[in-house]
C-alpha cells in the first residue's frame, strides 16, 4: 500500500516540475524572441530595398524619354532578327 502511496506521489511531483520546467522554458523562449537581435536584419534588408525603390523611381522620372528610346530600339532590333 505504501508503495502505491509513494508512486502516485511520486508521479504527481514528476508531472508538477515537468509542467513547472516546460512554463519556464516558454517563458525564456519567450522572452529571448522578443529581445532577440534577428529583427534588426530585417530592418536593414527594409531600409535597402526602400532606397533602392525610390533610387527607382528617381531614375525612371529623370530618364523616361532615354530609356522609352532605347527599348524601343531594342525591340525593333529584335522583330527585325526574328523576322
Amino acid at each position: 500500500m505504501q508503495n502505491s502511496k509513494m508512486a502516485t506521489q511520486s508521479m504527481r511531483e514528476r508531472r508538477k516540475f515537468s509542467m513547472r520546467n516546460r512554463i519556464a522554458n516558454a517563458l525564456k523562449r519567450t522572452g529571448n524572441m522578443l529581445t532577440g537581435k534577428s529583427g534588426d536584419q530585417m530592418t536593414g534588408w527594409l531600409i535597402v530595398v526602400l532606397v533602392v525603390v525610390v533610387v527607382g523611381a528617381v531614375f525612371l522620372t529623370l530618364y523616361q524619354g532615354s530609356i522609352s528610346d532605347i527599348w524601343n530600339n531594342i525591340v525593333t532590333k529584335i522583330t527585325g532578327l526574328l523576322s
